[in-house]
């Protein structure tokens, strides 16, 4: 049985208890080795620096050697690398299958709610109610009609008729408007406020210039 057929087998509070101990223990063993590579990294970089002394000084057996331990570290170092990438690989396949164990589980709870729900509202019950809600509004349709029907002599009455002799009166009526004479609108008189009379032109003085002119057609007359 693989390990997400046991995730799931188990209850959700087990389940979730043994993905986090798991995901603190993954994560622990990452710390060790970040800080092993660290110590790796500086070894190897000292060996480098002895074998550039070693070279200086002409002692070459010394010199390889060091590179040698220097790869040797350089080789648990890239080690470490695959051992972190394992980690980080199956913490990622971890979380992923608590989030996948989370959401069934929230979908069964739902579905079982759901269940619950359409158990406590039976179907027939339900047609039940929506046929008593049909026949309730059936019979308040048939009180309304009764109620608004004619009663006594206004039961007799033929609508037909009564909409002709409607329109006759219309008729009759649009007709005398038509014939009646068109009346002027009346004339208003305009009230001119006594201060404000139209001044009559003063007769002019006769000047000496028209006293000669009349004079001279006198003498014309003759």
């Amino acid at each position: 049985m693989s390990m997400f057929n046991r995730i799931f087998g188990k209850p959700k509070e087990q389940a979730n208890s043994n993905a986090l101990a798991t995901l603190d223990k993954l994560n622990e063993t990452l710390d060790m080795l970040e800080k092993k590579e660290k110590v790796l990294e500086k070894k190897a970089a000292a060996e480098l620096e002895r074998a550039k002394e070693f070279s200086r000084a002409k002692n070459k057996r010394a010199a390889i050697q060091s590179l040698k331990r220097k790869k040797l570290y350089e080789q648990q170092i890239e080690q470490l690398g695959n051992f972190q990438l394992r980690i980080h690989d199956q913490m990622i396949m971890l979380e992923a299958a608590k989030a996948t164990t989370e959401t069934v589980d929230a979908l069964r709870t739902g579905a079982a709610a759901m269940k619950a729900m359409q158990k406590a509202t039976n179907i027939d019950d339900v047609d039940k109610t929506m046929d008593e809600i049909n026949e309730q509004t059936e019979n308040m349709k048939q009180i309304q009609d009764a109620l608004s029907a004619p009663l006594g002599a206004s039961a007799d009455f033929d609508e037909d008729e009564l909409e002709a002799e409607l329109e006759e009166l219309e008729g009759a009526e649009l007709e005398s408007q038509l014939l009646e004479p068109v009346a002027a609108p009346p004339v208003h008189p305009v009230h001119v406020p006594a201060n404000k009379q139209p001044a009559r032109p003063a007769p002019q003085k006769a000047t000496a210039e028209d006293d000669e002119l009349a004079a001279l057609q006198a003498e014309m007359a003759l």
